[in-house]
């Protein structure tokens, strides 16, 4: 229902990128470059400086992009708003969620909510904590599930629930049957470690980053791109890895990986993180409500 030529506006205004904009709204960049043209044919003005590859916003643009956010609030307000009255929860909703979470965590959250609300269309994007994170940064999701800190201070950040990390061994290896250790004694074999740009990872260097000459000290012998992967290569004998606690519960019951709770214990947050206009959406609201009962339950 809302200008198109706004909506265009609004999301290059927000990026201050055609490209970004255009991918952000499955585009083209010139059928985005012609909303915009449009736009400022209809104010007979420009709304955006272009200067050395770079855009920036004109006075005029800023006038536009203010009012724009309050027509796209008033907009979600409205469709609430009516949605209130008819009892409907419907539409549909695009979640990026890092590797862990998509695969552990979010299958039956996603289940219980599609039986509840069979009219919403949900569609999941699987990435790492940064990729997620851009996603949300570029509006191409809805809301994102990660596992390490969010820098944006722009974004919304919700943590969710409290998720552990433990050492993992093959069977019969030497640290197995200890129990609980010190990072420093994983020093001694090869490290098996998820690719730069993981939240698991990032959780971890943030950890040894406050052990003394842990970080020095870690052999890394391998990088992968996902938990089972990571496993896979541990139960394989090629090393030693540190993993979320929720990854391992098929292997603890087939027996053919050990755990090792860290000392100090290593624990990190789940986090919900949307815009700050997402959360205005009926549907986005159902979701959370619903994505929190659900991790309440699974700390209780």
């Amino acid at each position: 229902m809302a200008d198109r030529r706004l909506q265009v506006f609004y999301t290059v205004a927000r990026l201050l990128s055609f490209t970004k904009a255009a991918e952000t709204l499955h585009m083209t960049q010139p059928a985005v470059t012609f909303q915009v043209r449009q736009l400022e044919e209809h104010f007979n003005t420009r709304l955006f400086d272009r200067t050395h590859n770079r855009i920036s916003l004109t006075d005029a643009g800023r006038r536009v992009f203010e009012y724009a956010d309050r027509i796209f609030e008033l907009y979600a307000e409205m469709e609430n708003g009516v949605r209130e009255l008819t009892g409907e929860i419907s539409g549909a909703l695009t979640i990026g969620a890092s590797t862990t979470i998509a695969e552990y965590m979010l299958p039956t959250l996603l289940g219980d909510f599609n039986n509840r609300y069979p009219e919403v269309s949900i569609h999941l994007k699987v990435s790492n904590s940064e990729g997620i994170v851009s996603m949300v940064e570029n509006n191409a999701i809805d809301l994102g599930v990660v596992e390490s800190p969010v820098g944006n201070k722009n974004l919304v950040v919700e943590p969710c629930k409290q998720d552990q990390l433990v050492a993992i061994v093959p069977p019969g290896h030497p640290l197995s049957g200890r129990g609980q250790i010190p990072f420093h004694d994983l020093l001694e074999y090869p490290f098996i470690c998820r690719e730069e740009g993981s939240g698991t990872r990032e959780v971890i260097n943030d950890y040894l980053g406050a052990l003394p000459d842990c970080a020095a000290g870690l052999k890394v012998a391998m990088e992968l791109g996902s938990p089972e992967a990571v496993k896979g290569a541990v139960e394989a004998g090629m090393g030693v890895s540190v993993v979320s606690r929720a990854t391992v519960q098929k292997e603890l019951r087939l027996q053919t990986l050990s755990i090792l709770t860290l000392d100090p214990p290593l624990f990190r947050p789940f986090s919900f993180v949307h815009q700050k206009q997402k959360f205005k959406l009926r549907v986005m609201e159902e979701l959370l409500e619903f994505a929190r009962a659900y991790c309440k339950l699974q700390t209780d």
